[in-house]
């Protein structure tokens, strides 16, 4: 592990990741899930249980997303020695259209000393607006 804090450390993680997916690619995420990982998203009615249900769902999607630019704002990351919950407002832009959620993500410190996302819990916040 780096010099950077818990907190710093899984913001930037959480960028990194919500950069490439705002153009496509959801490669850094699926590369943050755990095997355990479990998901809610608004768009699905079930939780979505393991990285293989999840990668299916994102390769699906890939190419397809693409948002001029987004903003994470508000970040807060809660943090024990092996688990944090980051939670942030989302916004997403693409041209005239904004996109609002809420963002949970519970990371846990695995064995190698990598943050991996064992949990994600998305919800909208208002709809897409224009």
């Amino acid at each position: 592990m780096d010099k950077r804090t818990t907190s710093e450390t899984i913001i930037a993680l959480e960028r990194a990741a919500l950069d490439a997916w705002h153009n496509g690619n959801p490669t850094p995420y699926l590369e943050l899930y755990s095997e355990d990982f479990t998901y809610f998203d608004p768009m699905h009615e079930r939780r979505i249980d393991g990285r293989d249900r999840i990668k299916m769902l994102y390769e699906g999607m890939r190419g397809t997303v693409k948002m001029d630019k987004f903003e994470m704002i508000n970040p807060v990351v809660q943090a024990t020695d092996t688990m944090a919950v980051l939670t942030y407002n989302l916004h997403s832009y693409s041209g005239e259209t904004i996109w609002k959620e809420n963002c949970t993500e519970v990371y846990r410190l695995n064995s190698g000393r990598e943050w991996k996302i064992v949990h994600s819990h998305w919800s909208l916040t208002s709809a897409a607006t224009s």
